[in-house]
This record gives C-alpha cells, sequence and structure tokens, in this order.
C-alpha cells in the first residue's frame, strides 16, 4: 500500500529546541504572568504538571482539554475554572516571548512544503498538551501556517497522548485512512516512532534526538531534513 500521508511532530522536529528550556522559559513566563491573580509559582507550575500527566494518561474518555481543567480545578478550585480567560490571554500575548529560546531551520518548512508538492497530505502529529492557540504560534514560530496542514491534533480535539498507540489510532480515525498509507516524521524514539506499532513507517529526524530509552536507532529510517526529502521521493516513485 503506497504512502499519501506525512504526520510532522512539531517541538524537535520542525521546531528546534532544547526541551528543557523551552519548559523552563514557559513556566517562568506563565508564572509572571498569572503572579498577580494569585497563582503561587511552584504550586501553579506544580499543578500544571499534574495536568500534563493527567492528559497523557487519559483513556480516551473525555479530550485532554477537559482532562486538564479537572485536574486542575482540583489542586486551585472551582475558582481557576473561572480563570481560564487568564491562561488564553497568556497563550496569546506572554507565550510568544518563549519563542526566543527555540530555534529556526528554514529546511522544517522547506520539507512540509515539499511533501505537499510532491502530492502528500500533511498532518501535524503534535503531542496534543497544549491549546490550539499555543500550538498554531509554535507553528508559526517554524516558518509555517496552520493552513498548510490537513489536520492539528491540539488539547481541544484529542483524547490520547504520546507515547500512548492510541493516539495514533485516533489519528486514522480522524483522517479516514490506513496506518500503511502514513509516514510519522519524529525526533523522539519513544513517542514518534512508536507509530510502527500499528504499521506506521517512520522517519526519525536526527537533528535534536530525544532517545530516553538508548535504542539502536539504526532500526529506524533516520536523518536530517536533507535525507527526508530524498526518502520522501523515493516514497513517492513507488506511491
Amino acid at each position: 500500500m503506497s504512502i499519501k500521508t506525512i504526520l510532522f511532530d512539531l517541538d524537535g522536529t520542525l521546531l528546534p529546541m532544547d526541551q528543557e528550556l523551552f519548559v523552563k522559559a514557559y513556566f517562568k513566563q506563565l508564572a509572571q504572568t498569572l503572579a498577580p491573580f494569585g497563582y503561587e509559582p511552584k504550586k501553579l507550575t506544580d499543578a500544571v504538571w499534574t495536568g500534563t500527566a493527567a492528559m497523557i494518561k487519559n483513556d480516551g474518555n473525555i479530550i485532554n482539554e477537559d482532562v486538564f481543567w479537572q485536574t486542575f480545578a482540583k489542586l486551585y478550585g472551582e475558582k481557576s475554572l473561572e480563570d481560564r480567560p487568564l491562561f488564553d490571554e497568556f497563550y496569546k500575548n506572554e507565550f510568544q516571548n518563549v519563542k526566543e529560546v527555540c530555534g529556526y531551520n528554514e529546511k522544517a518548512s522547506k520539507a512540509v512544503h515539499f511533501a505537499k508538492k510532491l502530492g502528500f497530505r500533511v498532518v501535524l502529529a503534535t503531542n496534543p498538551i497544549f491549546p490550539s492557540t499555543a500550538t498554531h504560534s509554535r507553528i508559526r514560530w517554524a516558518g509555517l501556517e496552520p493552513d498548510d496542514f490537513a489536520l492539528i491534533t491540539t488539547y481541544e480535539n484529542t483524547a490520547f497522548s504520546k507515547p500512548n498507540i492510541k493516539y495514533y489510532s485516533d489519528i486514522m480515525q480522524k483522517l479516514n485512512t490506513n496506518p500503511q498509507e502514513c509516514l510519522m516524521v519524529g525526533n523522539d524514539v519513544t513517542e514518534d516512532m512508536v507509530a510502527e506499532e500499528i504499521g506506521i513507517k517512520t522517519f526519525l529526524l536526527t537533528d535534536c534526538l530525544i532517545n530516553k530509552e538508548n535504542k539502536d536507532i539504526s532500526a529506524y529510517q533516520n536523518g536530517g531534513f536533507d535525507e527526508l526529502m530524498k526518502y520522501l521521493e523515493e516514497i513517492k516513485k513507488y506511491s
């Protein structure tokens, strides 16, 4: 079965970053923004991490957005739900400062447009633990636009998270496609290469490689964006 759809991860793939620096800058901005409204920095950070962990474990009964806010409200009380507009404004405004700790690789946007030029459908398969506002911002930081993608997974439209294999199965359902018709491109061996378990082909982008389990990456097609684009050309010949 020929490949028709390319799934791209975002953080560390299309958007170069040191994950630790990104997380540090993100929480610093969030804490500074919400401190005047009574959110103590450490408690806020812990609450967001707890909510994120709950999304990672989500079993699919409700969307990630609801999982996060239900968890957050248990720690901060129902009043925190009334403050959701504060968080929305944060992602529209102060969150933009986090761009400073992210890199930029013009080959990332080139690869996406190259894939589309070859006739592939392109999807942004980023871990859906952020609201769409934050995800769309990071897409633009990478030199792309949300409209470049046929589907973008965010916490508003998804009820699973990586590395749960059901996250990928859910995308297959949303796209009404077969795993054998898809290629997943990502930088995280654990979160992205797991797509192989349901028959999705994979390409491991090594520019910002994350390999927490120290797996042998020679088991995967891998390389930088130049190698990826060559691979896409090869795939197209047989599609």
